[in-house]
């Protein structure tokens, strides 16, 4: 542990080339019945179970969830003077990550990034805040885009969540943890769910240091041939249009996002690794079966 590679993209950036964690990780998702089911582990523990329902337009698969107790954050508590000192937060959370189990990382690139600002609707439409259940509309309207907690969210009125929102109105509460992953079109609460509620509590929306997966080099070279293929098949258009300055802007501003682009694409996430799930499909039933008897009116 702590072995990884850093690759520093200014103060609230930053890359791990992880190389010492070969094989699945404590913290993965599995599938069954060709991705229809889902599940999610952490050191072997059931935390998650999903499954895609087609419940009316084709194009709009729902994502049924039902989640269990038993999920541990990878991060150790966090004291009141250690947010209230000046920390980097994407350094921070890199090191404790690196230091522990119980996490999605896995041999390869990934980035930790301070987030602050959020599309409208996401931490207040789409947070997932019923307990166990809860439904993801996959696909229509351009995607889900939301927040789902690994454990119950406390009462806004509860104890730490109290002591949470005196930092929020201090300006000095430490960032949530959030697990972008892709195929949920949405990210999973590693950590910080208390400190979520005490932001949204005092009308904020919380600050974030998001994890994302990167592609490994020869992915990233991959992907830059389509871009370029792209970029070409547009410019042999804009080289048939009668020359003028409106011809002039268009060629100027394909070969600024050619180049903003290929900049990025280092960067970009890749789809979320998943990993067969041992006795497939029965062995998702099983589960939950038992799911259902310990929670039968979900």
């Amino acid at each position: 542990m702590g072995n990884a590679r850093r690759e520093l993209l200014g103060a609230a950036r930053l890359v791990l080339d992880i190389r010492d964690r070969p094989g699945p990780p404590s913290l993965r998702f599995e599938t069954a019945d060709d991705g229809r089911m889902l599940l999610l582990r952490q050191a072997g523990r059931p935390l998650l179970l999903g499954r895609s329902v087609i419940d009316g337009a084709p194009c709009c698969p729902e994502l049924r969830l039902h989640r269990l107790d038993g999920y541990r954050s990878p991060l150790p508590p966090l004291r009141t003077a250690r947010q209230r000192s000046s920390v980097n937060w994407p350094h921070e959370y890199a090191r404790r990550l690196e230091e522990t189990t119980g996490t999605p990382l896995s041999d390869g690139r990934w980035e930790l990034a301070l987030r602050t600002g959020f599309p409208p609707g996401i931490w207040e439409e789409d947070l997932v805040r019923e307990w166990p259940g809860g439904s993801l509309g996959l696909y229509c309207g351009g995607g889900w885009h939301g927040v789902v907690p690994l454990r119950p969210l406390s009462p806004p009125d509860s104890g730490r969540v109290k002591a949470y929102r005196k930092l929020v109105r201090e300006g000095t509460l430490a960032p949530v943890l959030l697990w972008w992953v892709t195929f949920l079109d949405g990210w999973l609460l590693l950590d910080g769910h208390d400190r979520a509620v005490a932001a949204l509590a005092e009308g904020r929306t919380p600050h974030c240091v998001e994890l994302t997966r990167l592609p490994a080099p020869d992915q990233r070279w991959h992907g830059a041939e389509k871009i370029h293929q792209a970029h070409e098949y547009h410019m042999e258009r804009l080289a048939a249009l009668p020359p003028g300055p409106g011809a002039e802007r268009q060629r100027d501003a394909v070969q600024r996002a050619y180049g903003d682009t290929l900049a990025e694409l280092p960067y970009a996430a890749v789809p979320t690794a998943t990993h067969p799930l041992h006795g497939g499909a029965p062995a998702w039933r099983a589960l939950a079966r038992a799911a259902m008897f310990q929670f039968p009116g979900d």
